[in-house]
């Protein structure tokens, strides 16, 4: 499965994350999970049939026509999102994942679950955007409200996560956080204003519920985790969330090919940590992030903070590909000056953003009461067989973990 060789995205971002989490031992720490594929019917539950149709049948040779009047490809295909071989099997494995995390959460078989190849959060209804193509976290998300009452989207990517924002923009059900780089003109997708905050009819539910954070270029490690604990800390508090869906893209990086901002490793994870102190349900899922071995590192590190275990800045000697981490071989490099762009959010422009989250959450009179006295049914029932084989192998492990567990992220081999 390849975008194309000029294209940005870099799948094998996920095969270095694996071998990495693998060199420090931590999968012996969780429960790891082989996912299916999702089907046409769980992905017709957000986008229309039509659409499924085109990227179920859809092959490179295909000749696409434009719209002879705005030039436009069918359902946006193009250079973004280009059709290759093996596009609807990517997309159907993907939004499977995370159709499985959440019901992992659903069913009570963990408290965090995590899928590093979701996260693609441009895609819209009936179209794909920004090299997404199956909106995967809306599809999460719906499979939670069948349990959950109230869930808050967090959004770390660098680009303002629209496709989700736009899927809720009508409902109190979904709170959307997105912190992003914003120039309307110049900076894809040009959404996400601090202005932009939902329906502008105050008798529509979704009203100040769709919160955006709009930063500029440059903003720095101490900066961005100051205003992450002051703007989700008091949107936890005022909506109540029973779930948390944490959307990792990893282009908020110093140094990312489509990025702009300066962040290091440690202060992307500090945001994952904070959110986890909250102790509600969480997905965690991965997002952008264009140079591959800085994302690999990110996700690696935050998978050792979802399971709580320290890892040795080092990578381990025996990670393979570990040629492409030289010449420091170290899972935290100095990203901040690497391509540094100036910090151009004052402490002004950061307090009066935190002001405004603030005031639009003075609108929420509570959190919304919902009865779900009828849960509807699980499409994902076909699953139910797998589930109980998975749990059979998991009870059959874990005797023997735990004792694996007390080596997870140490430097070179883990304890045997």
């Amino acid at each position: 499965m390849h975008f194309g060789p000029k294209h940005p995205m870099k799948p094998w971002r996920l095969t270095l994350t694996n071998k990495i989490v693998l060199a420090y031992g931590m999968h012996e720490a969780m429960d790891v999970y082989m996912s299916r594929a999702a089907t046409s019917q769980e992905m017709t539950e957000y986008h229309k049939q039509d659409y499924i149709d085109f990227l179920q049948s859809v092959i490179p040779t295909h000749r696409l026509e434009q719209d002879p009047v705005t030039g436009a490809w069918p359902y946006n295909m193009g250079d973004d999102c280009p059709v290759f071989d093996g596009l609807f099997n990517y997309c159907s494995l993907y939004a499977g994942a995370s159709l499985d995390a959440a019901r992992k959460i659903t069913n009570n078989q963990s408290d965090i679950a995590i899928n590093w190849s979701g996260g693609l959060h441009h895609a819209k209804k009936a179209e794909a955007s920004g090299f997404c193509y199956i909106n995967d976290i809306v599809l999460a998300i719906l499979q939670l409200l069948l349990y959950h009452p109230r869930v808050l989207y967090i959004d770390l990517d660098v680009h303002h996560g629209d496709g989700v924002e736009q899927a809720f923009w009508s409902t109190d059900r979904v709170m959307t956080l997105s912190l992003h780089k914003y120039d309307k003109m110049n900076y894809f997708p040009g959404t996400g204003g601090s202005d932009d905050t939902g329906p502008k009819s105050s008798v529509n539910p979704g009203a100040h519920h769709s919160l955006n954070v709009p930063l500029q270029d440059g903003i720095d490690d101490a900066s961005y985790i100051q205003l992450f604990k002051d703007v989700v800390d008091p949107c936890i508090k005022t909506y109540n969330p029973t779930a948390i869906v944490l959307q990792c893209g990893g282009d908020s990086l110093g140094g990312d090919r489509l990025g702009c901002f300066n962040l290091n490793i440690r202060a992307h994870g500090a945001c994952v940590e904070y959110t986890k102190k909250f102790n509600l349900h969480l997905i965690v899922l991965g997002g952008g992030g264009y140079t591959p071995r800085n994302v690999a590192r990110l996700w690696a590190y935050e998978t050792s903070v979802c399971i709580g275990t320290e890892v040795h800045p080092s990578l381990p000697t025996h990670t393979p590909f570990l040629e492409h981490f030289a010449p420091d071989r170290t899972l935290f490099p100095e990203l901040s000056h690497t391509g540094r762009y100036d910090n151009k959010n004052s402490e002004k422009y950061l307090r009066d953003i935190v002001m405004s989250i603030r005031e639009q959450l003075r609108y929420i009179q509570g959190s919304p009461s919902v009865q779900l006295q009828h849960i509807p049914p699980d499409i994902g029932a076909v699953r139910e067989e797998v589930e109980r084989e998975m749990q059979e192998e998991r009870e059959a492990r874990d005797a023997g973990r735990r004792k694996k567990e007390r080596g997870a992220g140490v430097r070179g081999e883990y304890a045997h």
